[in-house]
C-alpha cells in the first residue's frame, strides 16, 4: 500500500518542503509549472530480481552504488525521514536536503519519493519505483517534477534536465547490475 505522509495532528515534526504539490508523484498528472521527468527502464525478470532491487531502492544502496552521499539516521526509506543526498567532491560538493513523503510496498511495487526541504538547489519532488509485471519482468521507474530554486540552478538553466535524465539512467544501470547478481 502507497503510504503518503499528510499534514495532520500526528505528524510528529513540522515540514519544512519548499513545494506545496506533496505526494504528486504518487498521483497521475504531474503539476504543471515543474520539469517533468519520467524514465523507466527493465531490471531484469523474476520475483528475486524485483526483491533485490525494491530492497536496494529503499535501503539507500542503489543511491549509494552509484556514487550518491547519502547521510540519514535511519536504515530504510519511511514517511517523514530526513535525509541529505549530496554530490560531488570537496567544495564542489553539492548538498541536497530532503524528506521522504511516501513510500509503496505492495505484492508486486515497492520503492519511495522523496520531496525538496528548504535549502535544496531544486524544488520539487522525486520518486523511485520497482514494479513486478504480470509477465515477470521488473521495471524500475524513475518520476520526478523540479524546477530551480537556487541562483546556481537557475543559472544552468536547460543544463539541469540533462543531468537529470543522465542520474535517472545511471540510477537504473546501477539497480540492473546490484539486482540481477
Amino acid at each position: 500500500m502507497t503510504r503518503l505522509l499528510r499534514d495532520s495532528a500526528t505528524t510528529p515534526a513540522p515540514r519544512v518542503l519548499s513545494y506545496p504539490e506533496v505526494g504528486a508523484t504518487a498521483t497521475a498528472p504531474l503539476p504543471g509549472s515543474y520539469h517533468h521527468l519520467h524514465h523507466m527502464v527493465r531490471v531484469g525478470h523474476g520475483r528475486d530480481v524485483f526483491e533485490a532491487a525494491g530492497g536496494a531502492v529503499l535501503t539507500w544502496q542503489m543511491h549509494r552504488r552509484s556514487g550518491v552521499r547519502i547521510d540519514t539516521g535511519v536504515e530504510r526509506a519511511e514517511p517523514g525521514a530526513t535525509l541529505e543526498v549530496s554530490l560531488g567532491l570537496g567544495p564542489l560538493r553539492v548538498a541536497a536536503p530532503c524528506e521522504v513523503v511516501w513510500i509503496a510496498y505492495e505484492g508486486n511495487r515497492i520503492g519511495f519519493a522523496y520531496g525538496t526541504r528548504t535549502g535544496h538547489p531544486e524544488c520539487g519532488e522525486e520518486s523511485f519505483v520497482v514494479d513486478l509485471m504480470e509477465d515477470g519482468s521488473v521495471w524500475f521507474t524513475v518520476t520526478a517534477f523540479s524546477r530551480p530554486a537556487a541562483w546556481y540552478t537557475r543559472l544552468a538553466g536547460p543544463l539541469v534536465p540533462v543531468f537529470q535524465h543522465a542520474y535517472a539512467r545511471h540510477l537504473g544501470r546501477t539497480l540492473t547490475r546490484i539486482a540481477t547478481r
